[in-house]
């Protein structure tokens, strides 16, 4: 799948497939999915329990994260929660310390018979799946009905808002193939690098805060591009907290934006770090 979809990105390099509309949604979408859904929702509410907030959003973060083809909410809890149990360590999934290319993309194209015993959902995500919701979408293909359902969303309203515009038929389906190639292929490839650079990057290059014992970085260029993910020394060195960036200058929008969830209403019991540098 994942060579797949980086080909289908590639159509996007074609000129009938280009247009600023497909290409200013797909920023929007880039930006809006992998700190909602994979961020908040898999990461600083699934994995660590950063904060609480109502189901029914909880679950809607979820599905926006699946929309991001990341795996299932309790693989993907499972898998970064064995990554900080073991992190920087043989059994450490993705340690770049095997390489960059590794940590960032190799280790999801060989499979690891440590994860896909059925025992890593006992150790590591038990929790996920007493939830109804998550245990069926470990089943019946649910991920990839949600990935069809996203695909004809996206190609349906890029259809219909060219004929609303005066466009023709045909130059409606172009336009909607445009909005499916740079809205869901692009952008999933976009968002797919964007966390395994916390994966890669973040455990080679930046500077350290704390002296923890692996070897994560807070890095400026993955901090900015990943929403605050990139201040990833300081998330190893308190991982429940739902704020990456611990010193003023470490700009983390995905916590910003936990913020505003608790100024609504829609988040509480935000966890804070518990040592805070000046």
């Amino acid at each position: 799948m994942i060579g797949a979809i980086h080909a289908l990105a590639l159509l996007a390099l074609l000129p009938i497939y280009f247009n600023w509309t497909a290409v200013i949604v797909a920023i929007i979408c880039a930006r809006l999915f992998g700190l909602i859904g994979i961020n908040i929702g898999y990461h600083r509410l699934l994995t660590h329990r950063g904060f609480k907030c109502p189901k029914w959003l909880e679950h809607g973060f979820v599905v926006i994260a699946i929309c991001c083809a990341e795996d299932t909410p309790a693989r993907w809890v499972a898998v970064h929660r064995r990554h900080h149990e073991k992190s920087d360590e043989q059994p450490d999934p993705h340690s770049p310390l095997a390489g960059f290319f590794w940590g960032h993309i190799g280790w999801l194209l060989v499979k690891n018979p440590d994860l896909s015993r059925l025992g890593i959902y006992d150790r590591y995500a038990k929790d996920i799946l007493r939830d109804p919701f998550y245990l069926t979408l470990e089943r019946h293909l649910w991920q990839l009905k949600i990935m069809l359902i996203q695909l004809n969303v996206f190609f349906f309203a890029g259809f219909l808002a060219e004929l609303a515009m005066g466009g023709t038929w045909s130059e409606a389906v172009i336009f909607a193939l445009s909005v499916v190639i740079w809205a869901v292929f692009v952008r999933t490839v976009f968002v797919w690098h964007q966390t395994w650079a916390v994966n890669s990057l973040t455990h080679m290059w930046g500077y350290r805060n704390y002296a923890t014992d692996e070897d994560s970085r807070n890095n400026w260029f993955v901090g900015l591009w990943a929403h605050g993910e990139g201040w990833h020394n300081n998330h190893h060195a308190d991982q429940r907290s739902a704020r990456h960036g611990h010193r003023w200058w470490e700009f983390d929008t995905t916590y910003l934006t936990i913020r505003l969830l608790e100024k609504c209403g829609l988040a509480w019991d935000v966890v804070q770090p518990r040592n805070l540098k000046p």
